[in-house]
C-alpha cells in the first residue's frame, strides 16, 4: 500500500545526538547502510517529535493527528541501484503515545511503531521528556534548557555545521517485519530552523545496550531544538536487500531485557 503524503506542524522536536565509534555503529546497521561520518565519527541519536493535526492532504486540519512520538536513528549512507550515494537516517525503533500510530505503522505511516506511555513537563525554554513503551523496548528520559550554543566538545564546529548535517538527513528509512525491506519518508520543512539544547541528563536503553555499544563507544555529543514548522512527510519507495544479506548485532529494539541506564552529563 503507498503511504499517502502526510501535512501538519512539528510542535516540538528535539536531536539528541551522540557521537559513536564507525565500527561499531556498522555492526548495528543492516545492509546497505553505512555511518555517514563527521570528523571521523558516526552519529546517532533520538528524535523526540510532537506532531499536530497530521493528515493527508484531503483531510481538514482539525481532524489531524496528534501525538508524541520518539525515534532512535543513525546518520547512514548508500549506494542506489544506479550507485549513486545517498545520505539519510536509518530508524531501527520508533515509539508512540498513539495507538492509531502503532496500529497503522508501515500503512499510514512507515516502519513498525511501539506504543508507549510518554510523561512530558516543558516551558518555553525548559524540557523533560520520558517514556516507557508498553513492550519494555525502549526506556528514555531526557532534561534539557535552552542554550546559546553547542557543547565546546561537539564534534560540529557550529551551529550551522550542525543545522546543515541534519537537514541534509531528511529522508529517512525504518524498520519492518521484514529484516530485507525498509519503509522510505522524507521530511520537507516550510522553514528550517534549529536552537542549540543544553542537555542536563539523558538515558537511553538503546544506546546504553552494552552488547551492541560497548563502553567507550558511545558519547553524546549535542542537542538541538525545532518549534512551530510546518511540514509534509511524503513516502519513498521501498528500499530492499537481497535475501543473503548479512544479520547485524541489532541492539535493544524489540523488547528484551533493558540494561541500567547511566547519566550521560552535558
Amino acid at each position: 500500500m503507498r503511504i499517502p503524503a502526510l501535512y501538519g506542524v512539528i510542535d516540538r522536536r528535539i536531536l539528541v545526538n551522540y557521537r559513536v565509534n564507525p565500527d561499531v555503529l556498522q555492526a548495528v546497521l543492516p545492509p546497505p547502510f553505512h555511518p555517514k561520518l563527521v570528523r571521523g565519527v558516526g552519529i546517532a541519536g533520538i528524535c523526540l517529535i510532537r506532531l499536530r493535526g497530521i493528515r493527508p492532504a484531503f483531510v481538514p486540519s482539525w481532524l489531524g493527528i496528534s501525538s508524541e512520538n520518539a525515534a532512535h536513528r543513525v546518520a547512514v549512507e548508500w549506494h542506489d541501484a544506479t550507485g549513486r550515494l545517498k545520505e539519510g537516517v536509518y530508524i531501527p525503533r520508533r515509539d508512540t503515545s498513539s495507538r492509531l500510530n502503532a496500529f497503522a505503522g508501515g500503512r499510514l505511516f512507515p516502519g513498525v511503531h511501539h506504543h508507549a506511555k510518554f510523561t512530558v513537563h516543558e516551558t518555553a525554554d525548559r524540557f523533560e521528556i520520558a517514556l516507557q513503551s508498553d513492550d519494555d523496548g525502549t526506556r528514555l528520559t531526557v532534561r534539557a534548557n535552552l542554550a546559546a550554543e553547542l557543547p565546546k566538545t561537539s564534534v560540529f564546529q557550529s551551529l550551522e555545521h550542525a543545522s546543515a548535517f541534519f537537514q541534509a538527513g531528511s529522508l529517512g528509512y525504518s524498520a519492518t517485519g521484514d529484516i530485507r525491506r525498509f519503509q522510505g519518508m522524507e521530511l520537507h520543512c516550510m522553514k528550517w530552523q534549529v536552537e542549540p539544547l543544553a542537555i542536563e541528563e539523558v538515558h537511553s536503553s538503546f544506546f546504553e545496550d552494552s552488547a551492541a555499544f560497548p563502553a567507550g563507544s558511545v558519547e553524546f555529543d549535542c542537542a538541538l531544538l525545532m518549534r512551530g514548522i510546518r511540514h509534509v512527510w511524503r513516502a519513498q519507495q521501498d528500499l530492499c536487500c537481497p535475501v543473503e544479506a548479512t544479520p547485524v548485532l541489532r541492539p535493544q529494539i524489540a523488547g528484551a531485557h533493558v540494561h541500567e541506564m547511566a547519566s550521560v552529563e552535558a
